[in-house]
């Protein structure tokens, strides 16, 4: 890829950050709903901040930052770095102001430009690093995008108003559709590969490519919808405990949780559901979303089926039986029941860049696939998505798996 093709790629995921929160008030950019969001004025902010930390700082000649609490203010995790503002408090920094975040932007993005067009003057090893770091940066700030929505989206769910992000006139027609009857993909046991290989962009928890078996196994065709969930909410789900792993029976019980995030009943005993276009009729064939890992698991066992691993989504994913899967991608990421670790032979990046992934592969569940909030092209069969089970303002949704004998 050329210089003038990357700084395109570049310009396009900056700009794109604006116009997703071009509807929001400065008030709705700078309050954090819960620790888990972050107001989208940090957001801004910290995916400015990692241009200037690890492409500025680095290679730009007389270097001098925009301003100096900045480093400790935006730095996310990275102790390598130094400080870090606590994450549940980001909701404080009323300053500074929305605006000197504006300008904070503008005017690193005006000095990455030069810093890109300098690039031919430089070594081409040097060259090499700062492609793969302002790469790095791209899919860094693109997986921002998709935080920016989902913690939108949770903060206008905790006002009265229902306020909508993006206004339409649409409803819900009279009556949808079932979804079609649910088909099963079979697989055979098998040695298979793991992980990504190419020459294209992967972030390291993708790596090193390994050998995996699976055993036999069967994958439903189709994600699950909220005709079918309500089903199971009907059937007296949240109230069975024969369904639900230990903690996450201790889980709803304490936190009073009796349906999926965003769910709203009706008087007429109807449901209505929390969008980024306000309240709105639940869709009844849609693919359910906004579901915990404990949530997903209890189905699943309602099912008499099971979460798929994290391999036998991959080795489904790239099998010849792949277009038979709809909805692998770009509708909801989908729980697997394998927990977040690392490959075998796994080495996290030398330096801050690598510190992220290498801390952070414990407590945590994978989730396959993307959803609708992500941004086209940033996902692939190898991506590995994490989050803790009791997670449920992400875009997560399930699909299940048997095992020959069930």
């Amino acid at each position: 890829m050329t210089s003038t093709d990357l700084l395109q790629r570049w310009a396009a995921v900056r700009q794109h950050s604006l116009d997703l929160i071009a509807p929001l008030s400065a008030e709705d950019c700078c309050v954090q709903s819960m620790p888990d969001a972050s107001p989208v004025k940090w957001h801004l902010a910290h995916t400015t901040w990692f241009f200037e930390t690890f492409i500025l700082e680095q290679y730009e000649q007389q270097f001098q930052a925009y301003h100096p609490a900045f480093r400790m203010l935006f730095n996310s995790y990275y102790n390598d770095i130094g400080d870090k503002h606590p994450r549940p408090q980001r909701g404080l920094l009323t300053r500074p102001a929305f605006d000197t975040m504006l300008d904070y932007r503008a005017q690193v993005d005006a000095r990455i430009r030069r810093c890109i067009s300098a690039m031919s003057a430089t070594s081409e090893a040097t060259a090499a690093r700062l492609r793969q770091l302002l790469e790095l940066g791209i899919q860094h700030e693109q997986q921002h995008h998709e935080l920016m929505l989902t913690d939108i989206q949770h903060l206008l769910s905790c006002n009265p108003l229902s306020p909508a992000l993006y206004v339409t006139t649409a409803t819900a027609p009279a009556s949808t559709p079932d979804p079609a009857p649910l088909k099963w993909i079979s697989y055979e046991a098998a040695l298979s590969e793991t992980g990504y290989h190419g020459d294209g962009f992967c972030f390291d928890n993708e790596t090193p490519r390994h050998r995996q078996f699976t055993e036999a196994f069967a994958l439903a065709d189709r994600l699950i919808s909220n005709r079918e969930y309500l089903e199971f909410i009907t059937d007296g789900g949240y109230r069975d405990h024969r369904l639900w792993l230990a903690e996450g029976w201790d889980w709803i019980r304490t936190q009073q949780i009796r349906h999926p995030l965003y769910w709203l009943p009706e008087p007429d005993g109807s449901w209505s559901t929390f969008t980024l276009h306000g309240r709105q009729p639940l869709a009844p064939e849609q693919p359910v979303a906004h579901l915990s890992l404990f949530e997903a698991a209890a189905f699943a066992c309602w099912c008499d089926a099971r979460l798929p691993t994290e391999a036998e989504w991959e080795y489904a994913a790239t099998s010849e039986q792949a277009a038979l899967l709809h909805d692998l991608y770009g509708a909801r990421w989908q729980w697997t029941s394998s927990a977040y670790a690392p490959y075998p032979g796994f080495a996290p990046a030398a330096g801050a860049v690598g510190e992220y992934n290498g801390k952070f592969m414990i407590n945590q569940y994978v989730l396959r696939g993307s959803s609708a909030f992500t941004p086209a092209g940033h996902s692939r069969a190898t991506y590995r998505n994490f989050f803790p089970a009791s997670t449920r303002w992400q875009l997560t949704g399930l699909r299940l798996a048997r095992s020959p004998h069930t």
